[in-house]
């Protein structure tokens, strides 16, 4: 094994075909340790100086492990995954052929740390860091992060029976209100992609107009970076973009991001005047997704992270997201001051979920007694 770090953009750039050939034998990667994001993350969000992408390489010169990786702002040394907060799951890449690759890769991160922390962000379950994490040989934690809820890959009938009969009846209405208006459902190709993303995001700000819209999804940056990064993703089979046409109108767009193993909806849009029509555009966005995916053979249908209501309604499973902290000799202080200051973000979050239930808990009982409620 001999490693190395990659410190410019351009050389980062062309790993591509490289990158391509490991990112197909590490069976955990999902899309968001492609190249095609990765680069286009960076192009997009990277500061010049702070590239970090520790690469290992078989004698032959093949590549069999890479952590891409960059230094944080801050007044503390932290090395942190590429894809920042637009990215769902951060990992490694290994090589599932070459078990040798794990402790090359690890002892390669210690000497790119060099007294700074290594925290991994959004690592899901069973993903390759764990591997790393499970032979580092310098102070380590392991702490949750982000919640995610995921859904066997399988038709939309099956889908179905998760949910109580009532419920189930009501969907079926709707799916045959959705037949009935005579939406059509269009997999844009790679040609096609640059316009259709545009049209995605129009969709998406219209969508959530006077509603709160995430900032970032409305950035120039982040507009370019998905133009840049989902074109090559469709066409090696790792995104799919899918337009919904209503008399020959585009209604709907919705971007997917797939792996061997899962698929999951990132980003999608809608026309409000659908919702004017009783549309549900969140049950037509599950049945296409339950359909592409129980097709291609992946296993979960991932909605990523967030917990939101109208996810729950399908009983999907919880899957915790974990960080991991990796320190090497020397950095043990600074990695209990990172796991603590996280705590501490998580206590004060707590606390501000439980104040504001309370809040309400108790406008709701004022307001039962001002309209006489409550007895007494």
């Amino acid at each position: 094994m001999r490693t190395e770090i990659c410190r410019d953009g351009a050389e980062f750039g062309r790993l591509g075909e490289w990158w391509a050939s490991l990112y197909a034998r590490c069976s955990t990667a999902t899309p968001f340790q492609s190249h095609s994001w990765l680069h286009s993350w960076w192009v997009s969000y990277g500061r010049p100086g702070a590239l970090r992408v520790v690469l290992v390489r078989r004698e032959d010169g093949e590549l069999v492990g890479a952590a891409p990786l960059m230094r944080a702002r801050g007044p503390l040394p932290v090395l942190v995954p590429l894809g920042g907060a637009i990215t769902d799951f951060t990992d490694v890449l290994l090589d599932d052929a070459c078990p040798e690759a794990v402790p090359a890769l690890a002892r390669a991160l210690a000497r790119a740390a060099r007294g700074a922390v290594v925290d991994l962000r959004e690592v899901r379950p069973g993903a390759a860091a764990e591997r790393v994490h499970a032979c580092w040989r310098g102070s380590r934690r392991r702490l949750t992060d982000s919640l995610c809820l995921e859904l066997p890959a399988v038709p939309m009938d099956a889908l179905l029976e998760r949910i109580p009969s009532g419920k189930a009846q009501r969907v079926r209405a709707k799916l045959r209100k959705l037949d009935a208006l005579g939406i059509d459902e269009h997999i844009v190709t790679g040609e096609e992609v640059p316009a259709a993303v545009e049209r995605l995001l129009k969709l998406h700000q219209l969508q959530w107009q006077g509603r709160g819209v995430t900032v970032e999804h409305t950035s120039d940056r982040f507009a370019q970076h998905l133009a840049r990064a989902v074109r090559p993703m469709v066409e090696r089979g790792d995104a799919m973009v899918t337009e919904f046409r209503l008399a020959g109108d585009v209604v709907a767009a919705d971007l997917t991001l797939m792996s061997p193993r899962l698929a999951g909806g990132y980003l999608y849009g809608a026309d409000p005047m659908l919702r004017a029509r009783k549309v549900d555009v969140a049950t037509m966005l599950l049945r296409h997704g339950a359909r592409q995916t129980s097709a291609s053979g992946r296993a979960t249908l991932s909605m990523l992270r967030g917990t939101e209501p109208y996810k729950q309604h399908w009983r999907p499973e919880t899957v915790p997201n974990q960080r991991l902290l990796l320190a090497g000799r020397g950095g043990a202080g600074l990695l209990w001051l990172r796991a603590g200051a996280a705590y501490g973000r998580r206590w004060a979050a707590r606390q501000a979920r439980e104040r504001a239930w309370v809040g309400r808990a108790l406008r709701r009982g004022l307001g039962r007694t001002n309209r006489g409620g409550g007895g007494g």
